[in-house]
């Protein structure tokens, strides 16, 4: 399952990376998978105790299961968004614009990972699902920071990863207020 999650996750990559090409060719696809499987490595011991308090009888190479499955899923939902997101990417220069078409296919995928997930632990057992639905919260919030933590994934960057360290939050605003300063900019040019 983690193979197919590293090979989905290449393919649609190299999708993201042809929005700006160059670097981002092999950049994008090195960034989808390292995002991807950290994001899941790390939550995966908050996720096993979370578990054990929800009264699963989960093992924790089972849970390490449940979050491989949960990836794979993830990516397969990617690859089916990977012709939407090409036509978009040969069609705008909008980096705000395809970073909110990512975005959504990402949550999408998500979603659909979680449900796997939170029927993978129904199967175990499982009496509460409080600590389950708190972890699903802090596996969207990583995802979502390993979206800047390793960033550029779209746009052309002097570096290949940050110099910087921002909440992904204020990342992305800050990509949507540069991008308004530059329409504003292009306008003006050319109203002169």
């Amino acid at each position: 399952m983690v193979f197919v999650a590293a090979v989905c996750s290449l393919v649609y990559g190299v999708v993201v990376g042809t929005f700006a090409g160059g670097t981002q060719l092999w950049s994008a696809p090195v960034k989808c998978v390292a995002g991807l499987l950290l994001s899941g490595l790390i939550c995966l011991p908050s996720l096993y105790i979370f578990a054990c308090l929800s009264g699963s009888q989960a093992r924790l190479v089972e849970v390490a299961g449940l979050v491989a499955g949960l990836a794979m899923l993830m990516t397969i939902l990617l690859i089916g968004f990977t012709p939407v997101a090409w036509v978009f990417s040969q069609s705008t220069e909008s980096v705000v614009a395809m970073g909110a078409l990512h975005l959504a296919f990402l949550l999408v995928s998500i979603y659909f990972g979680l449900r796997l997930l939170n029927a993978g632990f129904s199967a175990h057992k499982d009496r509460s699902g409080g600590g389950i639905k708190v972890w699903m919260i802090l596996f969207l919030l990583v995802t979502m920071q390993m979206t800047t933590a390793l960033r550029p994934w779209l746009g052309k960057a002097d570096t290949v990863l940050p110099t910087e360290k921002k909440f992904f939050v204020s990342h992305w605003l800050d990509c949507i207020k540069q991008s308004n300063e530059s329409g504003s900019n292009e306008r003006n040019s050319a109203s002169r």
